[in-house]
């Protein structure tokens, strides 16, 4: 009976093991497969958004894609040069920022807001402080700002009104970077502003 429990018990710590191994590889395979799907939609997105820059058109960077570049986001500071896409829902963020198509453009006068995942494209928001300069390249131009305030907020009870302000970017991304937890409530905010006389948080 002895022996009959420790080979019992030898054999579930071994198929422990191999399910905490097996577990493990797909926690790796996991993030491999978000970040390799992110740096080769940026490639396809930049020929994409070269074809724009050329005709004006809209570019769809593969056939069956139902999102488009609209902007080029770059941070020489933090050496990101990442292609901006239309709309900011799940589909797109998987392979790239995604501009808010409710909120402003670049030029309009008002916050123009982009997302991002904190683990693959806005990873690099942990590192920037107010001072840090951001570009946003667009078919009318080259816009350039400067990062004057970071903030952490709860998007059940504080949203942002995008109706204010000028001049201004708005970079979003999930908080805290390093959480394991997906689809949590906080959000990491870096505003960019040439002009920030105006609040554009509400509670």
């Amino acid at each position: 009976m002895k022996q009959f429990l420790l080979r019992y018990r030898s054999r579930l710590t071994k198929a422990i093991a191999l399910l905490t191994l097996i577990i493990g590889v797909g926690f790796l395979a996991d993030a491999f497969w978000l970040y390799g799907k992110a740096q080769v939609g940026q490639m396809l997105l930049s020929r994409a958004w070269a074809k724009t820059l050329e005709d004006g058109e809209d570019h769809k960077p593969w056939p069956w894609a139902d999102h488009w570049p609209v902007a080029r986001l770059i941070s020489e500071e933090h050496n990101i040069d990442q292609i901006v896409l239309a709309g900011d829902s799940g589909s797109v963020l998987a392979f790239a920022p995604g501009m808010n198509l409710q909120a402003a453009k670049p030029g309009e006068g008002r916050t123009v807001l982009i997302s991002g995942h904190r683990d693959t494209h806005f990873r690099f928001l942990k590192d920037p402080k107010p001072g840090s300069e951001l570009t946003l390249q667009t078919q009318d131009g080259t816009h350039r700002y400067r990062i004057e305030e970071t903030k952490i907020v709860d998007s059940r009870t504080t949203r942002i009104d995008l109706t204010l302000g000028k001049d201004q970017l708005m970079l979003v991304t999930c908080y805290p970077f390093d959480a394991i937890e997906v689809r949590g409530p906080m959000r990491f905010v870096a505003l960019a502003d040439r002009n920030s006389e105006n609040p554009i948080w509400k509670y």
